[in-house]
């Protein structure tokens, strides 16, 4: 008998809305079943009904079969029995699934003493056993301590810990590695794949990311707008897709090795060599392997679709010049952090360079200190010429310090005022910067919207009532609007599904070649860098490890550091290997 067998699924909300219809699904003990598709497919919604956790006054239809029990008839003491026993669930954000005010101690062992009947130290020994399975380094001093204490990836792993204190027999994974870096990502899998394994457990994996399900799950279930459009297994899937949707979604899908969709071609082709930069312990961390060629171009789907964007002359004034830059935070109680050491950067106007790295690697406080938000503490950042470490004293220079240099963040909805319009958030950044009439200003709103894809009826929007990829796109059309010398994207497409993404990107590839924008690119996506960016640099603890020809490094990285970053992409047991490995050999 299956862990789940999901049949005939249906949800109604109180006005008559289907959120789901005819979902059909299973899985088995041991087995892992990706469910992908865009946001608000309905998979997210899918997987909680697993758990009995649907929206206030939805009318569910069909059948739901969790360890033999139909939670679509079952009462309210037979869905906490198995969300007890049989059930557990992984949310996207562990931050949003944690009391701040309780120790990790308290939310590994209040399950573990209210559910299991376990005694305080029997619970705190379960524990400490529990988070060493996740592979955290200190369990006994982890329990003393606070959420905010941990980074993301060491919080997701107590959420699994967590998830496991009842020993279910399947896990529900809702997007656990969404905004991780990819080494984190790898470490987070490995886990789950290990538990997998040992516990016999069965997984219901719900991702956007295609690479990521294509390397973990054994079958695949395609959603889109509540309807299941394609199953099966995987590699069969992502192979050789039938439905129309799945092909776009696999199009869209952008690659370490390719590069899905237009791409970026540069016509001056002259790119400086791939180059390691001396690291502290470099030599240590493993063997170098001797340069090779350069790639053969990348293989596009469709050749048509390709982009040219003008390549500035290597020996122009640069746009942006970085050097000797430096920033320490000294935190109360604690040893000093080296966020940002020593780093040299020039980027030529028209250009694209990517920063790449883990989290902490010092990469975002490095564009916070590029766009003015952070002061270094030594070193010179120059753009267009104007030195961007002098503070400005009058209004019009703290405006022309402004302009110069626009910023594009993670989030837009974190970015863009809720209580205002799309277009009058596009509107103010307008009449601040520059002489535009309150007419004027309106048809340059509209004329913005529509360059980033949107029309004159989102400009009514507020940032609550707009998808993600509309409100990035709002947020994007409000930093061209001032046109500036350079826009910085910090990891500006890390939440977005895979078409979304695809479309912001390639809307940034349509501004470069009609506007010539520089760019400066803060991403641990190694596959939107490669199709984004001509130029990399990689920053780990501060320092920058390696820069180059973005092909070239990606092909060939030349300091272990980049190569454990381009290992730990996810990818499927039967794609090919990298060239860069056939090379070495």
């Amino acid at each position: 008998m299956s862990l789940l067998d999901i049949s005939d699924l249906t949800l109604d909300l109180p006005n008559g809305t289907r959120l789901l219809d005819g979902i059909s699904l299973g899985v088995e003990a041991g087995e892992t079943v990706g469910l992908v598709g865009e946001s608000g497919s309905g998979k997210s919604l899918t997987a909680r009904t697993v758990l009995g956790l649907t929206p206030d006054g939805s009318a569910l239809g069909g059948r739901v079969l969790v360890d033999g029990r139909d939670l679509v008839a079952a009462g309210r003491r037979d869905v906490l029995d198995v969300r007890r026993h049989a059930a557990a669930m992984i949310f996207q954000d562990p931050r949003a699934g944690i009391n701040p005010m309780r120790t990790i101690g308290d939310h590994m062992t209040e399950t573990l003493r209210l559910c299991e009947g376990k005694s305080e130290s029997e619970a705190r020994a379960r524990a400490i056993e529990l988070l060493t399975a996740v592979r955290l380094p200190r369990p006994e001093d982890h329990l003393k301590q606070y959420p905010h204490e941990f980074s993301g990836g060491m919080l997701q792993r107590v959420m699994i810990a967590g998830a496991l204190t009842s020993s279910p027999k399947l896990l529900v994974c809702d997007e656990p590695t969404t905004a991780l870096d990819v080494t984190t990502q790898a470490e987070i899998i490995r886990v789950l794949v290990e538990q997998r394994a040992s516990r016999g457990m069965g997984m219901l994996f719900i991702t956007h990311d295609l690479n990521l399900a294509a390397s973990i799950c054994d079958r695949v279930v395609v959603m889109n707008k509540g309807r299941v459009e394609e199953t099966g297994d995987a590699r069969r899937v992502f192979s050789a897709p039938q439905a129309d949707y799945t092909k776009r979604l696999v199009a869209a899908t952008p690659t370490v090795t390719g590069s899905a969709g237009p791409v970026i071609e540069i016509r001056d082709a002259s790119a400086p060599a791939t180059s390691p930069v001396d690291a502290p312990g470099g030599d240590a961390a493993g063997p170098v392997p001797e340069p090779v060629a350069a790639p053969t171009p990348l293989e596009r789907p469709d050749e048509a679709s390709a982009i040219t964007v003008a390549a500035a002359p290597a020996d122009d004034e640069p746009i942006l010049a970085v050097a000797g830059v430096s920033k320490t935070y000294h935190l109360r109680g604690k040893p000093p952090v080296h966020a940002v050491a020593s780093t040299d950067l020039r980027l030529a106007r028209g250009r694209a360079l990517a920063v790449v790295g883990e989290s902490g690697s010092g990469k975002s406080t490095l564009a916070r200190m590029i766009v003015g938000l952070e002061e270094p503490d030594t070193g010179e950042i120059r753009v267009a010429g104007r030195d961007r470490t002098i503070v400005p004293k009058s209004r019009q220079e703290r405006i022309a310090h402004a302009r110069s240099v626009q910023m594009v963040f993670q989030d837009p909805y974190l970015s863009l005022d809720p209580r205002i319009t799309a277009g009058r958030a596009i509107e103010d950044a307008l009449r601040l910067h520059t002489e535009l009439s309150t007419t004027g200003a309106r048809a340059r709103v509209v004329e913005l919207l529509e360059q980033v894809g949107l029309g004159a009826q989102h400009a009514q929007a507020r940032p609550r009532t707009l998808s993600g990829g509309q409100r990035q796109r709002v947020a994007i059309a409000r930093a061209l609007a001032i046109e500036p010398d350079v826009l910085v994207m910090d990891e500006a497409t890390s939440a977005l599904d895979v078409s979304v993404q695809a479309q912001v990107l390639d809307l940034v590839a349509r501004i470069r070649e009609e506007r010539g924008l520089t760019l400066l690119f803060i991403s641990h996506d190694l596959a939107v860098v490669r199709r984004v960016c001509e130029e990399t640099v990689v920053m780990r603890y501060g320092e920058i490890v390696e820069r180059g020809s973005t092909v070239e490094l990606l092909a060939a990285p030349q300091h272990p550091y980049t190569q454990l970053l381009i290992d730990s992409v996810p990818k499927p047991e039967w794609a090919p290997e990298p060239r860069r490995a056939e090379a070495s050999a």
